[in-house]
């Protein structure tokens, strides 16, 4: 396999998850954050649905894994999806890039917690590093929130969802496919989002803003985040290892910002632009030496499916 595929295709991958949080801006002008999402989950299920029949890997869930695929869907894309999506409407593309990023570090701590994995010294400090370059990058010098509490509450919820959804994955990632897993939490999703589109959201429906311009955004969150970057990744690791793979990942922050800056004319000040690169740095070595490697086969889904 030619090495040019490969890191191509993770670094395609890369670009197609930064520019999540920039097309979700777009789509947002025009849709409210449960429609974007709603339709979104839709428009997704229907080509990993169709990919899986003609590839023939739909398969039967076992009875006992039942309740752990709904609990895995209501983590994400559900809890997920309400933290992420709200909270882009408070903070910039970059500032949630930077927010969602740090979900390897509390899995990190997730797994410590529930599983008792035992880290390196250089994955706490990790740890630490990145979490005093999140408190650089919202926090003012005269200590004021440089961005809405509100909205940075909301990306914390999603990333604690995304910690809860890893915990469950790594109960079922040795018995399906990653994208049958994807297919089948994003048609729960969907199930779940159906009656809060049409009581929060639906009002508000304008059938006449429904347009190639309004649904690109949607369109391009579904085919290029949801579906072509997954499979994109899945890809990557499958050939050069998640260890590597995820190293990747690291570079969501800094390519949202870079996108963000010349398509959607976002400032960053060199406090924040610091604090990203501490962030970043922290991720690098809070998964130094990482993890059993049935939670680094749960990494692959978590947070990225968005």
């Amino acid at each position: 396999m030619s090495l040019f595929r490969i890191y191509g295709a993770v670094v395609l991958s890369m670009i197609f998850w930064s520019f999540s949080f920039i097309w979700f801006k777009e789509a947002n002008i025009f849709f409210k954050p449960i429609t974007i999402v709603f339709l979104r989950l839709v428009a997704a299920v229907s080509i990993l649905s169709t990919y899986l029949f003609l590839t023939g890997r739909f398969v039967k869930i076992k009875k006992e894994d039942r309740k752990l695929f709904f609990l895995l869907a209501l983590f994400e894309p559900f809890f997920y999806f309400l933290g992420e999506s709200h909270g882009l409407t408070y903070v910039s593309s970059t500032t949630g890039s930077v927010i969602i990023s740090t979900i390897p570090v509390i899995a990190t701590i997730g797994a410590w917690a529930f599983f008792r994995e035992r880290l390196r010294l250089l994955n706490y400090a990790g740890i630490i590093l990145s979490f005093l370059g999140i408190i650089a990058f919202v926090i003012n010098r005269d200590g004021s929130l440089t961005f809405s509490s509100v909205g940075l509450a909301l990306l914390g919820l999603a990333v604690i969802s995304a910690v809860g959804y890893n915990l469950v994955l790594s109960r079922l990632v040795g018995n399906y496919s990653p994208v049958y897993i994807v297919n089948v939490q994003n048609v729960i999703g969907a199930v779940l989002f159906l009656p809060v589109f049409l009581i929060t959201d639906l009002k508000d429906f304008q059938p006449g803003l429904i347009n190639i311009r309004s649904l690109l955004p949607i369109i391009e969150l579904s085919v290029f985040a949801s579906c072509g970057a997954f499979i994109l990744f899945a890809f990557s690791v499958r050939h050069m290892g998640i260890s590597k793979a995820n190293v990747f990942t690291n570079c969501i922050p800094v390519f949202t910002a870079l996108f963000s800056f010349i398509l959607l004319n976002e400032k960053l000040t060199f406090q924040q632009i610091a604090g990203m690169f501490i962030v970043i740095t922290g991720l690098f070595l809070s998964q130094t030496d990482g993890h059993k490697k049935d939670l680094d086969e749960a990494s692959i889904l978590t947070g990225k499916t968005a």
